[in-house]
């Protein structure tokens, strides 16, 4: 039995001395062979100490790092412990996670005469990890402030019912993340989800494509559509910007919710369907209905289950968790390293207002991303346009505002005219900045704004930044 000598007063036996560290240990010799394991290595792999002496360490740990990148044939004499994570499959076939730290062993003549091993069971860890996530978590959503943690308990309770949901919230905080999570978490998940941006399209194909048409029912009409409620049967339909959706189309809208019917154009027989609806807007829909621009009776039917999605900026402590979150998201996709973010990146980062919200610190990550060189986000990798913003103007709450002036409740006449005058003057610029950022295409920049491409041809005319 191999003994320790002069540790002590009297020499002590290496097995016993290692089956009381609580960490997998294993000895090898210079070939990389299994001398000798203790009780923890037993436990980890399920192969006792009989079955593995003499036998090349990875058959035991059948990790994929011993096939192409074993750490003990990159050290040599003078190698310091190397440490690395990976995973080993066990006697009983389990994946498991694990640590593997590697040290070099020498003889009293200075000569590397094998290497110790100790494995670190990570799968413990992994869970607790896991779970810590899902205390901030639901399906894609993330946001750990109080407005969030209050969402978050409250999705899964409605996604088990079918009643109609309205989603409202700035743009970019994230109304279609939250209509889809509640379908997946729904009973409807095997079913469709189905998303409409009811101002994307003219008012003549909007019908068409939310109830279908018969063939010959107009002109162009060469075929039978079976429209997106048909599509959605047995699942989920989101109406994403139902603030768009012309008065002629709520009326029909309103009739299916009565009685889940829908009529395709130019069709006698009606189809019934089992849809559940769910839509989502960033307008004053109850100052459109005081308007005459909204039905009263539609917003009380969409309106059974509402859910308010507050802007980043009154999300405490998120803008941090949301960076890393979207930093670690673009280093997988763009098969980078970025480590984080400078001192004076982070400060400018979590000191921006974020017009656009979640959807807009995406943008602004994935753009420092893909121009970062180094191992963490400078300053100049930020969008020019937040390294010469104005931290006086981004606390003015009018600036704040994302809805249009004809979606805010009325003032009076002076402070209006004013206010009118402000966010016109922004609103150009949030459609100048989207242009520059999208590299003048139209539709990434209605993407940007998260508005319909009718609703972003509009602005550009009212502001004259196109003829």
């Amino acid at each position: 039995m191999p003994l320790i000598e002069n540790l002590t007063e009297h020499p002590i036996a290496l097995e016993s001395f290692i089956d009381g560290v609580p960490m997998a240990l294993a000895v090898l010799d210079h070939n990389r062979k299994i001398i000798l394991i203790n009780r923890a290595y037993e436990a980890l792999t399920g192969f006792s100490k009989k079955e593995i002496t003499g036998i090349f360490c990875g058959h035991i740990l059948r990790s994929r790092h011993c096939i192409k990148n074993c750490p003990v044939l990159k050290m040599g004499a003078n190698s310091e412990p190397a440490g690395i994570e990976s995973d080993i499959i066990n006697k009983d076939r389990q994946l498991i996670p694990i640590r593997l730290n590697v040290a070099i062993i020498k003889n009293q003549a200075g000569q590397v005469v094998g290497h110790i091993e100790a494995v670190e069971n990570l799968k413990e860890f992994r869970s607790l990890d896991t779970q810590f996530r899902q205390a901030f978590t639901f399906e894609h959503l993330i946001g750990h402030s109080p407005q969030m943690e209050k969402i978050f308990k409250i999705l899964p309770v409605i996604a088990q019912s079918d009643s109609s949901v309205l989603i409202t919230g700035e743009t970019g905080t994230g109304k279609d993340m939250v209509a889809e999570a509640i379908h997946q978490s729904s009973n409807r998940s095997k079913g469709t989800f189905i998303k409409v941006n009811c101002g994307a399209l003219p008012e003549n194909l909007l019908e068409s494509e939310l109830f279908g048409h018969q063939k010959g029912s107009f002109t162009g009409a060469i075929e039978n559509k079976p429209g997106r409620f048909r599509l959605a049967h047995n699942g989920t339909l989101y109406l994403t910007e139902i603030g768009d959706l012309p008065l002629v189309l709520q009326v029909k809208l309103l009739t299916f919710l009565d009685d889940q019917m829908i009529h395709p154009v130019g069709s006698t027989k009606g189809f019934q369907a089992n849809v559940r609806i769910m839509a989502g807007t960033h307008r004053n829909i109850e100052l459109m209905v005081k308007k005459g621009t909204f039905r009263k009776d539609l917003l009380f039917r969409l309106n059974v289950v509402r859910i308010y999605l507050p802007p980043l900026r009154e999300r405490e402590n998120d803008t941090r968790l949301l960076l890393d979150h979207f930093l670690h998201k673009k280093n997988t996709k763009l098969n980078k390293s970025i480590s984080g973010f400078s001192a004076e990146a982070l400060k400018i980062l979590l000191d921006y207002i974020y017009p656009g919200n979640v959807r807009e610190l995406r943008n602004i990550i994935e753009y420092a991303v893909n121009v970062c060189q180094t191992n963490r986000i400078e300053v100049e990798h930020l969008p020019a346009f937040m390294i010469g913003a104005d931290p006086a103007s981004q606390n003015n709450p009018q600036i704040q505002m994302l809805e249009a002036v004809d979606d805010q409740p009325e003032r009076p006449s002076s402070r209006a005219a004013e206010k009118n005058q402000t966010w016109a003057v922004m609103e150009k610029k949030m459609i100048l900045d989207a242009l520059s950022s999208a590299h003048g295409k139209r539709n990434k920049t209605a993407e940007i704004l998260g508005w319909g491409r009718s609703t972003l041809w509009r602005k550009l005319k009212k502001h004259n930044i196109v003829e």
